[in-house]
């Protein structure tokens, strides 16, 4: 049907009709609700502009995005995809980060202060100068992580991840995590009896013997003689063992020195439940 003329006065006016793809541009537009449009928004603006302190971006894709110097200041973070990610430098402090993942970041001299960290990916990242929290990743995941902060990570998370690495046969990671554990809290003297295991694995028999006799002490302190006479005496046995380097799991020492009291079992377990979510390798 023709379209009908319109006149004013002797000019007649032809109505003007929409084109087809500015109504479906429109339609989509008023189709989006408007929550979405407002967190496009602020993604907009932290990439415009390099800071949107107190924005929502749960949920957020920015997977190799140059981000540093960046200010997020109490921002929501939660379940955001930040792997790989530049932060050098970035203001995060008080932010929400819970189940995102900055697997391989670099968050060189980033201000974590007060941020949550709950089940947050930081797997073989770059903290090297970042501002954090006592105890800050002791409920996130940190393995392979590089410049931590000293006090940063919990005795029960450090201890945690050396029984892990002690699982896996890997005695000088291992090792290292238990001496970081007792750095943190040098009173727990299942840290000390696991350090001194591990080092026994390596052939380090005088500093095998003295993790285990100090363990000892340490537990003759809390009142417990029967576990404190048990690592006394296997501090005293640790030469009595041959060290097999060619055995790749480790030579079996601890069951032959801890068949008591205490056990491999106990001495070479987690001492706290990791409340975490189960990572995807």
């Amino acid at each position: 049907m023709p379209t009908p003329d319109t006149t004013q006065g002797d000019l007649q006016v032809r109505p003007r009709t929409m084109p087809a793809r500015s109504l479906l541009m429109l339609a989509l537009f008023l189709a989006v609700p408007p929550s979405v449009n407002a967190e496009a928004d602020q993604l907009l603006q932290l990439l415009q502009h390099n800071h949107c302190a107190q924005c929502n971006l749960n949920d957020a894709d920015l997977v190799h995005a140059d981000l540093r110097d960046v200010d997020l200041k109490e921002a929501q973070l939660e379940r955001a995809n930040l792997s790989q990610t530049r932060l050098d430098g970035a203001d995060l402090s008080g932010s929400n980060l819970s189940f995102s993942s900055l697997q391989g970041a670099s968050l060189r001299g980033a201000d974590l202060r007060g941020s949550i960290l709950y089940g947050t990916d930081l797997r073989n990242a770059d903290l090297s100068g970042a501002q954090l929290d006592q105890d800050a990743l002791g409920r996130a995941h940190w393995q392979g992580a590089r410049g931590v902060a000293l006090g940063s990570r919990s005795h029960a998370g450090l201890h945690n991840a050396g029984v892990d690495a002690a699982q896996a046969g890997r005695w000088p990671q291992a090792e290292r995590l238990f001496s970081d554990a007792i750095e943190a809290d040098p009173d727990e003297p299942l840290s000390w009896v696991a350090r001194g295991l591990s080092r026994e694995e390596q052939g380090k028999n005088d500093l095998a013997a003295q993790d285990l006799a100090h363990a000892g002490r340490l537990f003759a302190g809390q009142g417990d003689q029967v576990k404190s006479d048990q690592l006394l005496d296997a501090s005293n046995r640790v030469y009595d063992i041959p060290y097999t380097p060619d055995v790749p799991s480790g030579n079996g020492v601890g069951s032959a020195l801890l068949n008591g009291a205490l056990s491999t079992a106990q001495a070479l377990a987690p001492i706290a439940l990791k409340a975490l979510m189960p990572m995807i390798p």
